[in-house]
């Protein structure tokens, strides 16, 4: 299954000189790669995966069972790449190799955008800005065949990933069966202010009164315990086509305050409603309260690390 616009997306990246289409005799290679970032992610396992032995590959799908499964090439949904430093290779004189995988949907998810799943940097790679020029490029790709952007899941165990994602001020769209983010044109640019522990959501002025000027929508706070949360003027002034900068901003700042610590519950209605299912797919900070217990009960019977995650018992739980 694929489709023109998202065909001619790949075109694009397929020119970019960073990124190089896995070729068939790669797939097994490229399994391996991402092998290693869920054992990272997972198991808090760091392997360079061109170093994995037979038996190490066979221990650790068996650890990590249906999430460690390995891709054959032929997917018709998505297609894989290595990320290059194509600078490097030319200062060097000569290919290096990869550096990275990412791969990106062949059909258009959501409202016009597709879906970058395997997104992985080997270690010795990182903090070059490699992962950031990659989602870079797959957004410019996207918005110049006119879809809207990208989007990625995760999971909440996965901490580094989260934050990374977060800072890069990726919106945060769907908690349904991972943490879903995303890059979309008619999303904002937003910032989180933090002052003497309250929460400031922010996105760039929609009047353009002036330039880099950013708007407040939604204070947080706490207070016993609880959460305070505030709409602004501006919020309730806020409207678009889709009514996405308002839904999304709730469940973007919703996962800014889990990643701090912070109360996500307000009262005991808010908590009632969470437990009922409501804003189980998305919405209200209860709503994440309630899926990050799930996500964390999950990893906990899967056998995945867990370490300095968000405290239910003492912050979020009043049942």
């Amino acid at each position: 299954m694929e489709d023109d616009l998202a065909l001619r997306v790949h075109e694009r990246l397929s020119a970019c000189p960073d990124l190089r289409p896995v070729g068939h005799a790669e797939g097994h290679r490229f399994g391996l790669w991402d092998l290693a970032s869920l054992a990272e992610g997972a198991l808090g396992e760091c392997t360079d995966p061109d170093s994995l032995t037979a038996s190490h590959e066979k221990r650790l799908r068996l650890r990590l069972g249906a999430s460690g499964r390995e891709y054959e090439h032929n997917d018709d949904y998505c297609r894989r790449y290595w990320i290059w430093d194509a600078a490097e290779d030319r200062e060097g004189g000569r290919p290096r190799g990869p550096l990275g995988t990412v791969a990106v949907d062949t059909w258009p998810s959501g409202v016009g955008s597709l879906r970058v799943s395997s997104l992985y940097v080997h270690p010795v790679a990182r903090r070059r800005g490699l992962a950031s020029s990659t989602l870079d490029t797959v957004y410019e790709a996207c918005r110049a065949e006119s879809l809207h952007g990208f989007r990625l899941d995760t999971c909440w165990t996965w901490q580094r990933s989260v934050r990374y994602y977060l800072n890069r001020g990726l919106w945060v769209t769907s908690w349904k069966h991972a943490l879903g983010l995303a890059r979309l044109s008619y999303l904002p640019r937003y910032e989180v202010r933090e002052n003497g522990g309250e929460l400031t959501f922010l996105v760039a002025d929609p009047d353009l009164r002036a330039p880099g000027a950013m708007v407040p929508l939604l204070v947080a706070d706490a207070v016993d315990g609880r959460l305070c949360l505030r709409e602004t003027e501006q919020y309730d002034r806020t409207r678009d086509e889709l009514n996405a900068v308002r839904y999304y901003a709730r469940s973007t700042l919703a996962l800014h305050l889990a990643v701090r610590g912070l109360p996500l519950v307000r009262g005991e209605e808010e908590w009632a409603e969470a437990v009922s299912g409501r804003w189980c797919d998305i919405g209200d900070p209860e709503g994440l309260a309630r899926k990050i217990a799930v996500f964390e009960r999950v990893a906990r019977d899967d056998g995945w690390r867990l370490t300095g995650l968000y405290d239910q018992s003492s912050r979020s739980r009043l049942d």
